[in-house]
């Protein structure tokens, strides 16, 4: 497992890109885990979202999202280095 771990909702709008293997060919240290539910009741369907390290990332778009998940990565990246 990764040292940068970022969670998806299945029934999300993130889900019409290849998340996982998107981010886990770019950043190696990512383990992404997808779940049928995340518990944020109705955030999956207002706007596309992900956890990153238990963070809440979230976007207009499911490519912003997806830029503003790469930049969190980076930010949680930058704490090991």
């Amino acid at each position: 497992m990764g040292i940068v771990v970022v969670e998806i909702c299945d029934g999300n709008a993130i889900t019409t890109l290849n998340i996982e293997e998107i981010l886990e060919k770019e950043f190696p240290e990512v383990a992404v885990l997808t779940s049928d539910c995340l518990s944020f009741c109705g955030l999956c369907r207002v706007k596309p979202y992900a956890l990153v390290n238990n963070k809440r990332i979230h976007g207009s778009t499911p490519e912003d999202c997806l830029n503003k998940i790469r930049e969190a990565i980076k930010e949680e990246l930058a704490i090991y280095q």
